[in-house]
This record gives C-alpha cells, structure tokens and sequence, in this order.
C-alpha cells in the first residue's frame, strides 16, 4: 500500500505492515461473509448434488489447517505464474490483462494506480514517517457528504409517503448525489491512471498486492422455524424472496454473535501470511524492527498491543450491530 525501501524508519515499516494487516482483515472478513452465506445457503439447497458439493467444500476447508492451504497456494502460484521478466522483450511469454492495465506474476499482482495531475499534495503525519493523500481524503469526504445526502433524501421521502400515501420515485436522485459530486471533484484534481510497466527486474508504477462460519451460517438458517417459510410461501413469494426478506434477517440475530468470534480468528490467522512473504505487522515489527534493533520485549509487546486493539475494535463494532438487529423486548 505504501513505498517502502531499507532507509525507511521503524515507524514506517511497522505502520505500512499495520495497514496490510488490516487490509488482509477487512478483505477476508468480507470475502467470508459472502462464501459463508452463499455455500451455506446452497448447503440447505433441496437439490442433492448442490447440497452434497456443499458439504464437501466445507469439509474440506475446515478439517484441514490454515497454513497448509497458504503453503500449497504459494507453491501453484510461484509455479504456474509468469515472472516479470517474462513480460520484457519483443517475444515476452506473457502478457498484462484488462486491457494491458494488470500484471499478475509470481511476485504479486500490479493494478493500475489513481494519480492527480494538479492535487493538492501530501500531508505529512507521525514525524515524517509516511505521507497522507490529501486528494484521496477531498475524495473520500465528498463521497460520504453524497452518502449522507442520499440519506437526507430517502428520509424526506419517507415523510412524504407518510403524509400523502404515495412515495416519490428518488433512486436517481440518491445516486446523482452520491456519483456526481465525486465525479466532478475527480475532474477537478485531474484524475488519471497510472499503469505499471516493466522497468529493471521488476514492475514499476501501480499497486502492488501481494469454513467455519458456513457452519453457522446453515445453523442460523435452520433456528428459524419452518412455520416462518411456509407462511412466505402462502403469500406467493419465491424462494429468494423468502431467503432474503424473511429468513436471513431472523438468522442474523442467531448468527452474529458466533460471527465475532469467527472475525477475531480470521483476523489473528492472518499472520499466518509471513510464509508467502507478505509484509503484515508481524512480519515488520515482529521481524524487520525486533531482528535490527534487538529489543526483542518492545517488539513483541507492541506487536501484542496492535492485535488486542484491532480485535477490540471488531468485537465493539460487532457487538453494536448485534445491539441493533436484536429483538427488543418489553
């Protein structure tokens, strides 16, 4: 996510591998989410073979250790994937993807980066360590305000089909608010792309990236009573419909408590990412920072702190959403 090189400061490398950290959290809590509640949801399929593929895949994946899926998929990639100096030359073996924007090869896969040609400059924060974007923060600000403002209108909609019964059509409204606005702010500071390209030994420009909750996903589904679908069904809805409107929303009050600590184990297993050389937080204040400053305490201690915060933060920010989709008794 961010430049990094051996005259970087502690800071910085314990800061970027913080981010990484997160990154690798956040995109696997999500990607968990969607696999658990898609093969859970084919796990309860009436039909034989969906249910019995299903259940293979989520016995698969659960009865064998995390680090050793890391470690066979490290090997296939560095075995089947191009490297970058495959991509250099006249007769290059391999090619980019999308529309010659992406480059996957052995050492990680190299995406187009957003660049500005007249931004507003970098902040500087944590004594010179790294560099904030200034234009990604206009940007991200803009998009909330048009968020907020979308909001604004479904709420004022809302009033008027209480008072007149008819509710005004605002979907184009909602998204001119939320797109607009960041469109033209992206104009504005002259928004472009900035494709990687071959350049010595390895890519240049770009960025560079490096089953348990089916279980209770399935266990959420079937808690909720039968008597629930069949009235669904009695009303003329389809099964999707049924899924969406009337089981799942019931099921997430059995789930998500569960779910926690499904997301807290996700994220402390991503230390497991050290065995495919990604750069987390234990990998640079673990490794780089404890093996060059020898305080081994410090280190370790810190790395000990920075994993209870994230946690923390994920059990509140759970819990919260668990406080509001809970039934409110009397």
């Amino acid at each position: 996510l961010l430049e990094y090189n051996s005259q970087s400061t502690h800071m910085r490398a314990a800061v970027i591998g913080l981010l990484n950290t997160l990154l690798v959290a956040v995109m696997g809590c999500a990607l968990a989410t969607f696999i658990g509640v898609f093969v859970g949801v084919l796990r309860l399929s009436k039909n034989w073979i969906i249910s019995r593929l299903a259940l293979v895949y989520v016995e698969t994946f659960r009865n064998v250790p995390v680090l050793l899926w890391i470690s066979l998929a490290v090997v296939a990639f560095s075995h089947t994937l191009p490297s970058p100096r495959d991509f250099r030359g006249a007769n290059a073996t391999a090619s980019m993807n999308f529309f010659d924007s992406v480059a996957i090869t052995n050492r990680g896969v190299y995406l187009p980066e957003p660049l500005f040609s007249s931004g507003l400059g970098d902040l500087p924060v944590f004594w010179n360590s790294f560099e904030i974007s200034l234009d990604l923060i206009a940007i991200l600000c803009v998009f909330i305000s048009g968020i907020l403002l979308s909001k604004l209108i479904k709420y004022r909609a809302t009033n008027i089909q209480n008072a007149t019964g008819v509710r005004p059509t605002t979907w184009y409204w909602s998204l001119a608010a939320i797109f607009l606005p960041t469109l033209i702010v992206l104009y504005i500071l002259g928004f472009y792309l900035g494709y990687p390209e071959i350049k010595g030994f390895n890519f240049k420009g770009g960025i560079h990236m490096r089953s348990s909750l089916l279980a209770l996903v399935r266990a959420g589904i079937l808690a909720i009573s039968k008597g629930q679908t069949e009235a669904a069904e009695s009303l003329g809805l389809r099964s999707k419909r049924i899924m969406g409107l009337v089981v799942l929303p019931q099921a997430m009050r059995v789930i998500v408590p569960p779910l926690i600590s499904q997301y807290l184990n996700l994220t402390k297993n991503s230390s497991l990412a050290v065995v495919a050389g990604y750069m987390d937080i234990t990998q640079t204040l673990g490794g780089v920072t404890m093996n060059q400053t020898g305080r081994e305490m410090e280190s370790i201690l810190l790395l000990m702190m920075c994993y209870l915060i994230i946690s923390l933060i994920i059990s509140g920010v759970m819990n919260v959403y668990n406080e509001r989709t809970k039934l409110k008794e009397r």
